[in-house]
């Protein structure tokens, strides 16, 4: 009642056959102008210009679509695009589009506040802020305006985090036109990188190269015991890969998966936990990592392929844990596999082991010839369509008219990252106006004392704090620009600080009190949001405790001699395995409360890479040789007890 109320059939505005066209449109002008640029196509026709106005012709198309397509309540349902969005819609790329062309004239008299400037800044300052409100809730919206209030009025705050007023005229003019504010360095990345992946994503799905991902998991773990929940891992972490979001990885993938595992007797809550957990976890995972790599990259001035090698192995380490969880917890509850009339069939699974060869594709350009991530991108698409129209899946093969439709999907599928990464701008070009950037930083020092355990902690606390209810790109933007750079002033390698604010940031995800990923997976497994949110953070123990390994230990990182690194990464293996038979209470039977404290005592130990302070290589010789003895101590027990059990039957 509420929705019809809301957006009625009768009241003025565009119908959806109208408006939807429209807006479809576009998202087609929008991925196809980030295609072209990637693939440089102005620069071979001699067309130049600055790479802002680029980013603006990018905001003049996706601001638009915001306003015809997100209703300005964002429980209701869009029946008519009412008068007044359209109007907004119009006005924003009227604004925009003016921003595009005028920029050379304009860009270097910003400090002389002339109306060319802040009149459009203004306006799309106040429309950017609306299109995040209807994208993402208030969250966003309310720490922007937190910021921008701190570029007004900044010499009003006591202490070290006191700021230089900005006059307003200036502000405005200088959000709208510098490269440090909207037309930054987040919105370079989401109008090349970004729609990039998310257009080979879109092809992937297209194709049946989704459904191949699915099938091969469920093909894989399903004859396993827990099959059900090693597939919701397995298929969250492929899919999670490639997508912007948790909450969207969680909708996209669980709706399969938690029913699945509910229906081998699993809770309800915890069935959406794993989900939860395994959905975050893909934006941790290379290669897109919620398109904080690409990002990530840019900050630190090292190629993305750097990135995604330092992000691999506590990535890994995170699934490894949550995969020995799942696996432990159906043997303590007796779980088995799916049953075999679910599976698919082997020979169809395999019709599409092409999907495969993008991949080859996308990682041999980025790792071998070291091509731009978007150009990867789009030679994997060209690799997907390819191979899709000659093999198909399972008998099917795409139309035409469908691949070329995945223009339309990627630009409304963007348009959220973009507005947020262009709002995001305006965070960092009030950290560079108004010197808070430095501010913060020494104040997060001073606070810690120069301990580095202290100051972890708390930029741990507060980067949780920070990323409740904002999606990955907006979590890392934050992070990146408040905490990573306190971290880097007490001697930190940079590489492993941005992960240590992104590994924390995520969490937020499945930390209650706002666990969006965790409630959304609560929604669909209709279990209680709560519950559900404290068991993501059981099933994801290994991301609150892996950062502050790789920060004392850049060995889990890839930075030190191939043998340490080696000795790190399975010592860790073998301490994700013990913590988590603790944190299950099972190992090959069920463990006694003080099994399970020196499981996880044990653990602990061998989790501590050698590197990590002077004389840690005895904790990871202690560690390892007691979680042997432990778990031989554990399996002989079982096999006692299943020895006379099988002499008391016969």
């Amino acid at each position: 009642m509420m929705n019809s109320a809301l957006e009625r059939p009768s009241q003025p505005g565009l119908p959806e056959a109208v408006w939807r066209p429209l807006s479809g449109l576009l998202a087609v002008g929008l991925t196809l102008l980030a295609v072209a640029y990637s693939l440089g196509v102005p620069r071979m026709l001699g067309v130049s210009f600055y790479p802002q106005q680029f980013m603006a012709a990018i905001l003049a198309f996706a601001l638009p679509i915001a306003f015809l397509s997100l209703p300005a309540r964002r429980d209701s349902r869009r029946i008519k695009a009412p008068w007044y969005d359209v109007a907004l819609a119009v006005i924003a790329f009227v604004a925009v589009a003016y921003i595009t062309m005028r920029y050379p004239q304009v860009v270097n008299l910003i400090f002389a506040r002339p109306a060319a400037a802040w009149v459009p800044g203004l306006i799309v300052i106040a429309l950017l802020l609306e299109a995040v409100r209807r994208a993402t809730g208030w969250a966003l919206v309310v720490i922007i305006l937190v910021f921008l209030l701190y570029a007004l009025f900044g010499n009003y705050v006591p202490g070290r985090l006191a700021g230089r007023a900005q006059n307003w005229q200036m502000l405005s003019g200088y959000m709208a036109f510098d490269s440090n504010g909207i037309l930054g360095l987040p919105m370079a990345v989401a109008s090349t990188v970004v729609v990039a992946f998310i257009l080979f994503g879109a092809l992937l799905g297209l194709t049946g190269g989704s459904k191949f991902f699915t099938d091969a998991a469920l093909l894989g773990m399903g004859r396993f015991r827990g099959g059900s929940m090693k597939i919701a891992v397995l298929a969250s972490g492929l899919f999670g890969s490639i997508s912007g979001s948790a909450v969207a990885n969680v909708a996209a993938t669980g709706v399969v998966t938690i029913p699945l595992i509910k229906r081998d007797g699993y809770p309800a809550h915890k069935a959406g936990a794993i989900e939860a957990v395994a959905s975050t976890g893909g934006q941790l995972m290379p290669p897109v990592m919620g398109a904080a790599a690409f990002l990530m990259a840019e900050f630190l001035q090292i190629s993305y392929a750097q990135v995604a090698l330092a992000a691999l192995v506590p990535a890994l380490i995170y699934y490894v844990a949550l995969f020995i969880q799942a696996d432990l917890e159906a043997a303590r509850l007796g779980i088995s596999r799916v049953p075999k009339a679910d599976m698919p069939a082997r020979r169809s699974v395999a019709t599409g082991l092409h999907f495969l060869f993008a991949f080859a594709v996308l990682i041999y350009t980025l790792f071998a010839l070291n091509w731009q991530p978007e150009r990867s991108a789009l030679a994997g698409g060209l690799c997907v369509v390819i191979t899709g129209l000659v093999f198909g899946y399972q008998s099917v093969r795409p139309k035409i008219g469908a691949l070329l439709g995945a223009f339309a999907e990627t630009g409304r599928a963007v348009v959220e990252i973009i507005i947020i990464s262009a709002a995001a701008g305006i965070v960092i070009g009030v950290l560079n106006v108004t010197g808070l950037s430095f501010n913060l930083t020494y104040a997060l020092v001073q606070l810690g004392g120069g301990n580095a355990v202290v100051l972890l902690v708390l930029s741990a606390l507060v980067c949780i704090v920070l990323g409740m209810g904002l999606p990955t790109l907006g979590v890392y933007v934050l992070l990146a620009a408040l905490v990573a750079p306190a971290l880097v002033q007490v001697g930190i390698e940079p590489i492993a600080a941005h992960l240590f604010v992104l590994y924390f940031g995520m969490m937020s995800m499945i930390t209650p009190p706002i666990a969006i990923a965790a409630f959304a997976a609560a929604s669909i497994a209709q279990a209680p949001a709560m519950k559900t949110g404290w068991a993501s953070m059981k099933f994801g123990w290994a991301a609150f405790v892996v950062p502050f390994l790789f920060v004392f230990s850049p060995t889990l990182v890839m930075i030190g001699e191939p043998m340490d690194i080696a000795i790190a990464v399975v010592t860790a293996g073998v301490g994700v395995w013990l913590v988590s038979a603790a944190l299950a209470g099972y190992f090959a039977s069920r463990l006694s409360p003080m099994m399970r404290l020196a499981f996880g005592a044990a653990g602990l130990l061998a989790l501590v890479p050698a590197g990590a302070f002077p004389g840690a290589v005895v904790t990871d010789v202690v560690g390892v040789a007691l979680g042997i003895l432990l778990m031989a101590i554990n399996y002989r027990g079982a096999m006692q007890m299943m020895k006379s059990g099988e002499s008391a039957v016969s």
